[in-house]
This record gives structure tokens, sequence and C-alpha cells, in this order.
């Protein structure tokens, strides 16, 4: 995006390994004005530390952190300790933390945000609990931003149940006060997150890059991996969800699309946080409320993200 104007981006998020490399992934591709945390992969203020050292090691220190939801809308919080560890940030040895985040609740922050900038994206790639408490607040945000991207849902299989991907799983409430926003939604599933996998010849390019960001990132990708391989009985070649959410906000013409209409499933204890996609050729819904992300050059989108590891990152102007 050398020359361009880069695409302004709140990324809300839980991190979680995938939720580091959007953090860096938007660091390089995006004009990343804040970055929200949400209970998810980890307890709250985990995830808001996990944000921090990201961007410490990223050499980002002017990007605001946020602190937000430390529990689902209605529900008991659940973590992924088994994909992300106990830290939600399992595998690196982490530094000495040298960033706070700042003091405004992540709600306000994320509202005030799309009033300042003209233009902003909204990516959410941990559960959907901040967003939907921006939208309660302010129901004029579904139409002051561009977007919100989310990574999650699935029209397939589901990675936390057999028809539930995590993320929406973790907070169905909050997704499906996002999906029928009336905002201009984006969703990354895991049909196709699935096509971005690590395996270990990628992994092994990413720690050749040598630079102390690269190194993070091969032993965060490393862990993640083996997690995956151990957790679902599958080779170590684990997928790169996150950075999909950012990527098609910044390089849409990785991906091709469709228009989809898109439920989620609230009331069922055996189909909690499923996303109904209608697919159904002429016979489906025209009220369609989802862009739906079919497929991604994984290639590309790889490269994106090792030219990502090895930029030197900061902002043109600092957020207060």
């Amino acid at each position: 995006m050398s020359g361009a104007a880069r695409q302004p981006l709140w990324l809300d998020c839980d991190p979680g390994h995938d939720d580091a490399f959007a953090i860096i992934t938007a660091l390089h591709r995006a004009d990343l004005v804040g970055v929200s945390v949400v209970s998810g992969n980890a307890p709250v203020h985990l995830c808001e530390r996990n944000a921090l050292v990201t961007l410490q090691l990223a050499g980002a220190e002017s990007v605001p952190v946020h602190r937000g939801a430390d529990r689902p809308l209605v529900r008991e919080p659940r973590y992924a300790a088994h994909i992300h560890g106990e830290s939600g940030l399992d595998g690196p040895a982490l530094p000495p933390l040298t960033l706070t985040a700042r003091p405004e609740p992540a709600v306000d922050a994320i509202i005030a945000a799309s009033h300042r900038v003209q233009g902003l994206w909204l990516v959410a790639v941990g559960p959907l609990t901040n967003v939907a408490l921006a939208l309660r607040q302010d129901p004029g945000l579904a139409q002051r931003v561009a977007g919100i991207s989310v990574m999650g849902g699935s029209w397939g299989p589901g990675n936390i149940t057999p028809v539930a991907e995590f993320n929406v799983w973790a907070d169905p409430d909050a997704a499906a006060v996002v999906f029928a926003s009336g905002a201009n939604v984006v969703m990354a599933g895991l049909d196709l997150t699935h096509q971005f996998m690590i395996d270990a010849r990628r992994r092994q390019a990413v720690r050749e890059l040598g630079t102390t960001l690269a190194t993070f990132g091969a032993d965060l990708l490393d862990f993640f991996s083996d997690a995956y391989a151990r957790t679902f009985g599958v080779p170590a070649d684990g997928p790169l969800h996150d950075p999909c959410a950012v990527l098609t906000v910044t390089d849409p013409g990785l991906f091709t699309t469709s228009s989809r209409h898109v439920a989620v499933e609230t009331t069922s204890d055996l189909t909690r946080g499923m996303t109904v996609v209608d697919r159904r050729a002429g016979r489906g819904r025209t009220d369609h409320n989802v862009t739906v992300l079919e497929t991604i050059d994984d290639g590309a989108a790889f490269d994106l993200l090792l030219a990502a590891l090895t930029a030197t990152h900061g902002r043109a102007e600092a957020t207060a």
C-alpha cells in the first residue's frame, strides 16, 4: 500500500495467537486507529496484556489499547486454553511489558473513533460482545462505520461444537446483534480461514526472517500448530484465522465473496452459536445481510504476512 492512503481500521480482538498476527497485519496494511480487547481466548486482562506486548514487540507503542467486556452479554465466559494456552499467548518468551492500556472503556473508545475517523472499518476477531454493546449504546454506529469485518461463523462444521465456531459460540447473543444490525457486515468463517494454513514450510519461512518480531511469530505458530494438531487429531498445519478479517478490508482482491442471509442460533443448546447461512440457489432468502468470504489467495496473503513481520511499524499521528 506504499504511496496509497491506508484504510483506517479499529481492531477488536482477544489475543490469542492468530489475533497477534491480525494486529501485526493491520499495522502493516492499514492505519490502525486503535485496539480493543474482549474476553474470549483468555480472560480479558490477559488479552489486554497480550495485545500490549504484541504492539510493543512491533514497535507500535502509540496505538491505544482499551479494555472491554470481561464476559458475554448473558452467559458465563468460556476460554480457549486448549488452543492458546492458559495465558492466551503460550509459546514465546514474552518480554517485560512497558506499555499500558488507556483508561477509556472499549465501547466508548470505539464509538468515539467512529465519530472522529471518516470511513472507519471495525474489524472484530474475537467474541462480538464489545461490538454489540457499542451498537446498543449507539445504534447509529452501524451506518457510520464503513463496515464490520468479522472473523467468526461457518457454513460447514464448527470448531468448538459440530456446528459452531468459537467466537460466535462464546457470545451468540452478541453475534446476533451484530449480524442483524444493518451494518455492512463481512464474514470470514471457518470455511474461508481453513484455506489459509500455516504448514512447517511456512513456519520455517517466518523463522528465517530473523527479526525479533518474526521469531516471536514463529514461536507463536509452532505452539498454535501443535495445539491444533493435538486438539483435532490433524497434521500440525494450523489455520491463520484472524488476519483474514483484516486482509479483506485492506486487500479485498485476495478474496471472492457472495452475498447471503446469515442468522445466529441463540436458543438451542445443541446448535448454540451456529451461523445459519442461506446458500440455497433460487429458493434462498433475498434479504441479504452479510458478505460471506468464499475463497482466499493464500499464497499472496502469506507474502503479505511475511512483509508485515519485517516492516518498521509506526503511525503518522497518535490518537489519544
